[in-house]
């Protein structure tokens, strides 16, 4: 399973490697981390988007935020599943996103035990 994480703060990057240790040493996720919109872009418009499962967007980042990237997703990549990802737990946001074509929404901190079970079992994953 490939998961494309975006978030401008580069500490996500260890929780999510610490939290995902067993499951990245084991082959059965891989992650890419990129730290803006633009980075995350330019890397999706140089991969195999079939073998890409998810990604995860903050929402609030410099330069291109994560509505604005989610906007360019649906349109280049329309089947990918994107979840965005915001400290700021608000309905304005989440209708925003859902309007946008995310797939989910999560507020931080996040939960990654409930992650784990909501998006990184084997029924979640691409065919």
């Amino acid at each position: 399973m490939k998961i494309i994480i975006v978030d401008d703060e580069e500490d996500i990057q260890i929780l999510f490697m610490q939290r995902f240790h067993r499951e990245c040493k084991n082959g059965k996720i891989q992650f890419h981390f990129a730290l803006s919109a633009e980075e995350a872009l330019e890397y999706l418009n140089n991969t195999d988007i079939n073998k890409v499962n998810l990604v995860f967007s903050d929402i609030n980042m410099p330069g291109m935020n994560g509505f604005e990237f989610l906007k360019i997703l649906r349109d280049k990549f329309a089947t990918l599943k994107v979840v965005m990802v915001t400290a700021y737990g608000n309905e304005n946001y989440y209708q925003t996103a859902m309007q946008y074509g995310a797939t989910d929404y999560l507020t931080k901190p996040l939960n990654f035990n409930s992650l784990k079970e909501r998006f990184f079992n084997p029924e979640h994953s691409k065919e």
